[in-house]
């Protein structure tokens, strides 16, 4: 019988997959939607085509949002800056997650490796990461896989920290003792033991990762730094309509600005919702 069963599949149970909370499934719909509206809605004028026309026209019929000082559709160009900023934003995150969560596990043991990784982690996080970020965007190209790097950048440190510190209390557990005790390699007991019992945290912080990538993402094009004009970005209309706020054209900018505070925040409810459900189970 022992050997029935384990010839049966493993499950691989992902949290996010199996959520049940409002907040996660509300926020991953909305985020889907702005991602799919970005890249196959109908838009009612060419988002990269200016009219000189219809310059600063406030919202009306013709124009849902209004028009900016180059004559862009406010409305088209909001609607298609999700196919550029969250992509960014969730491919900076993955790398992220594909780099600081190794590291993270490697600097949980008790070695000189370990010491030396957070002894660099130490001096690389006493520079403003956010400039280094930038720094890395200007000097290696205006590029946009340049973007995705200087999101690594920045949420690197953060993954390492966090799983350094779950991985340090997993070594305690009677589980851990008795791997090591049957003679697991540091490699197995890294992969095959601790990184499935930290999941759930490294789910919660990639979401507020990706958060936080987008407003880096949107800085960044807000400081004419990333995506080359005159693709849409949230950053770059949220900039050009901020100096005509003081004049009273406020919808250049607006509009954008409520695109982007709703993609941060199913981001946040996301990790709120699975942050909720792992203190249920546990």
């Amino acid at each position: 019988m022992a050997s029935i069963a384990s010839d049966k599949p493993r499950v691989i149970r992902v949290p996010l997959l199996e959520s049940t909370s409002p907040g996660v499934l509300v926020g991953a719909i909305v985020l889907a939607a702005l991602i799919l509206c970005g890249f196959f809605a109908p838009l009612p004028y060419d988002p990269v085509e200016p009219n000189p026309y219809d310059i600063l026209q406030p919202p009306s019929g013709a124009h849902w949002f209004g028009t900016d000082e180059s004559g862009f559709d406010v409305f088209s160009r909001t609607i298609r800056a999700p196919s550029r900023d969250l992509p960014l934003a969730l491919l900076g995150t993955l790398l992220s997650l594909a780099v600081g969560v190794p590291l993270g596990l490697l600097a949980s043991g008790k070695t000189r490796t370990a010491e030396i990784l957070m002894r660099a982690l130490d001096v690389f996080q006493a520079f403003p990461l956010v400039i280094i970020a930038v720094a890395i965007v200007t000097l290696t190209g205006n590029h946009i896989q340049n973007v995705v790097y200087a999101i690594a950048v920045i949420n690197v440190p953060r993954f390492m920290r966090l799983i350094r510190s779950e991985a340090l209390s997993l070594r305690e557990a009677r589980f851990m003792e008795a791997a090591v005790a049957m003679g697991c390699s540091p490699w197995r007991i890294m992969f095959r033991h601790m990184l499935p019992n930290v999941r759930e945290v490294i789910l919660v912080q990639a979401s507020l990762a990706a958060a936080y990538a987008l407003i880096v993402v949107a800085s960044l094009n807000f400081l004419g730094i990333g995506v080359s004009p005159p693709d849409p970005t949230w950053g770059s209309m949220i900039q050009s309509g901020a100096q005509n706020i003081a004049a009273g054209q406020w919808w250049v900018s607006v509009f954008p600005s409520i695109g982007l505070f709703i993609a941060v925040l199913c981001f946040n409810a996301i990790a709120n919702g699975l942050q909720l459900e792992q203190g249920a189970r546990s």
